[in-house]
């Protein structure tokens, strides 16, 4: 455990949120429910494949540099006692929800930021820091009791909910840390920039480019240096965020909704793969409506596997691969019809050649978000394709989510099975 104040004003100091991060999640459920894989290596994959990537690791398997992306060959190589385990993602998601009872029995919960992290709002006496570390440790043993016995968490508590997912990456695995005002910004003065939620490499490079290279640097710019550097309100709350203001930010707002899938050997045609991007397609869609977003942009991306000397990129694997990415806008719009219209519109600009022959991976990724209450009406649209929808989503909330779909995705049926979202928590089709 881990408290970033002095001594001296422990009782004096107050804490606004509290934020819970699993640790290696799904690698640990595996553990937990397979005795034998605790204390080893283990890899969690979509599917047995080497030119698939592991989608979690554990922390043995961390220690010998395999992450969330790394290469299935790359990591036999990097880790050669590795084992690799297929995800179970509705089994993921059963645990997520007795976690979040778990931590309800302790604390409400007041945001579900991904299927590993929630946050929570502290009031009252839960505020004061001793009572806030006490009642962390209450939730790391309650989850140990009730859900999982080897399942562990890192806690970060801070004065608003960003600078306490800042705090519950600060110590891994089973990390408790606390940031408290009265030593806001200098506590965070040892942190990389990247490891501020919302710098990204992009972000940094910018950064750099200005002459930042560290967070102490970037907490030397005053408020209105840094709206001037990111262009607008952003540089604002970031000024803020990083001295303790707790207000109710926008910093998680659902950005897109999308689904992938690493095609099996035997779908990896052209026919296949498409039938594969319609059923991604349908279950976003239904997403997107279930959330009342409007989508004013498709994105589809397209990875194929190609002879090495022909590659594009080559890993070191052996592995070699062809990507392909395009976007198109559109009016605002939420039904699958639509979107599919336009999903045809992407699908026929793919590249070919001898380099597109084998497609191993498609993506679907629904963007430039609206929410319905600020959704711009449409004069001319099609009332009847939006009640389609809705009758759809009714029809198959009762009896499944694959009783009525377009033909598009009928060969793709028993493809793409539930995944994770790291962002959402999806629902079991």
């Amino acid at each position: 455990m881990s408290i970033l104040q002095p001594a001296t004003s422990v009782e004096a100091e107050t804490v606004g949120w509290l934020f819970l991060d699993l640790n290696s999640y799904f690698a640990s459920i595996e553990q937990e429910l397979r005795p034998e894989l605790r204390g080893k290596p283990v890899g969690v994959v979509p599917v047995f494949a080497d030119t698939t990537c592991c989608i979690a690791a554990s922390y043995e398997a961390k220690a010998f540099n395999v992450r969330t992306g790394t290469r299935v060959a790359d990591a036999r190589t990097m880790c050669p006692g590795i084992e690799f385990v297929e995800a179970r993602h509705e089994l993921y998601v059963e645990y997520h929800h007795k976690i979040v009872d778990a931590v309800e029995s302790c604390v409400p919960v007041a945001v579900v930021m991904s299927i590993d992290e929630m946050a929570c709002k502290l009031i009252g006496r839960e505020r004061v820091l001793p009572n806030a570390l006490a009642l962390a440790s209450q939730i790391k043993k309650t989850i140990r009791d009730r859900v999982g016995s080897t399942l562990r968490c890192s806690i970060g508590l801070a004065p608003n909910r960003y600078l306490s997912k800042v705090a519950s990456d600060m110590q891994k695995p089973d990390g408790l840390v606390a940031l408290t005002l009265n030593r806001l910004p200098q506590a965070l003065f040892g942190l990389n920039l990247m490891d501020l939620p919302g710098i990204g490499h992009r972000t940094f490079a910018r950064l750099q480019q200005q002459g930042i290279s560290t967070v102490e640097q970037l907490c030397r710019y005053s408020k209105e240096e840094l709206i001037q550097l990111w262009g607008g309100i952003v540089g604002e709350k970031f000024w803020q965020w990083l001295r303790g203001d707790d207000f109710n930010d926008l910093f998680g707002d659902q950005k897109s909704v999308g689904h992938s899938h690493v095609l099996p050997p035997e779908m990896r045609n052209d026919a296949d793969s498409y039938a594969v991007a319609n059923k991604l397609l349908h279950k976003a869609a239904i997403r997107l409506r279930r959330d009342r977003l409007w989508a004013g942009g498709l994105d589809l991306t397209i990875k194929y596997s190609v002879p090495r000397e022909r590659a594009e990129s080559t890993h070191s694997s052996g592995i070699s691969q062809s990507n392909w990415h395009k976007h198109l806008s559109l009016l605002e719009c939420q039904d699958t019809q639509t979107l599919i219209e336009a999903l045809q519109k992407l699908w026929s600009q793919r590249p070919r050649g001898p380099l597109y022959q084998r497609p191993f991976f498609v993506g679907v990724t629904l963007n430039n978000l609206v929410p319905e209450q600020l959704h711009s009406l449409d004069l001319f649209s099609e009332k009847k394709r939006a009640q389609l929808a809705r009758t759809m989503d009714s029809i198959n909330a009762k009896y499944g989510s694959q009783m009525l779909y377009f033909g598009g995705m009928h060969a793709a049926k028993s493809s793409a099975p539930t995944r994770i979202a790291f962002q959402s928590i999806p629902d079991l089709f």
